[in-house]
């Protein structure tokens, strides 16, 4: 099973500054794009931070104020003029050919909502973020049944497409069926549970046939 990779979810059009960009601009592009944060990139288009609109605001929690409280400045950032004196660096980056799962575990690792995407000589290329990374669960309920099927079953497991049920509900999956004697149903769920999309599952063997007992020729 392949998983989707950054590459297919990143947001490619990215607004970025260079160290020298000025503080006014800086805002201007935030505002102007409806952005949070823009990474900043040196001569060769590789990230070397991000200044983010908390970075900005530094410079009026840096101003005192009678009975001010809250999170205290910080004083490079409260002097800072450009981007250089107020990204937070280095950046958290994802490499394009990372898998949804792989960047998912980076963001929660680092407590963070975006990565910069670069490529294989680290320029930058795109962002992913927290949303993009949801559109997995877009997925149609008939995809992933596809996917369980032939990826997981047939392929992965080697049953017979028809040995095992398989439905497919708002990304929740109900399998049915008799699994052959080397497939465990742990093995089988957990499988069908890292398809990306898919939300829940659960697995309800089929009861063996009754019979009566007696021994027939």
């Amino acid at each position: 099973m392949n998983h989707q990779t950054v590459r297919d979810v990143m947001s490619s059009a990215v607004v970025r500054v260079q160290a020298g960009t000025p503080f006014k601009e800086i805002a201007h592009l935030l505002l102007e794009y409806d952005i949070t944060a823009v990474p900043v990139v040196d001569a060769g288009d590789r990230p070397v931070g991000v200044v983010s609109e908390a970075d900005l605001l530094h410079k009026m929690w840096g101003r005192p104020e009678a009975g001010a409280t809250g999170t205290a400045p910080r004083p490079a950032k409260t002097s800072a003029t450009d981007a250089a004196g107020l990204m937070s660096s280095p950046p958290v980056c994802a490499h394009e050919d990372w898998s949804v799962v792989d960047a998912a575990r980076v963001m929660a690792r680092h407590g963070v909502k975006r990565l910069l995407v670069v490529d294989g000589d680290q320029r930058l290329i795109g962002v992913v973020s927290r949303s993009d990374l949801l559109r997995v669960f877009l997925r149609t309920d008939q995809a992933l049944r596809t996917e369980i099927v032939e990826e997981v079953l047939v392929k992965t497991l080697g049953e017979a497409p028809s040995a095992v049920q398989v439905d497919v509900t708002n990304g929740q999956v109900v399998l049915s069926g008799r699994l052959s004697p080397g497939v465990s149903v742990t093995e089988l769920e957990e499988l069908c549970g890292a398809v990306d999309g898919v939300v829940a599952v659960e697995f309800r063997p089929v009861p063996e046939p009754e019979t009566d007992g007696e021994v027939r020729p």
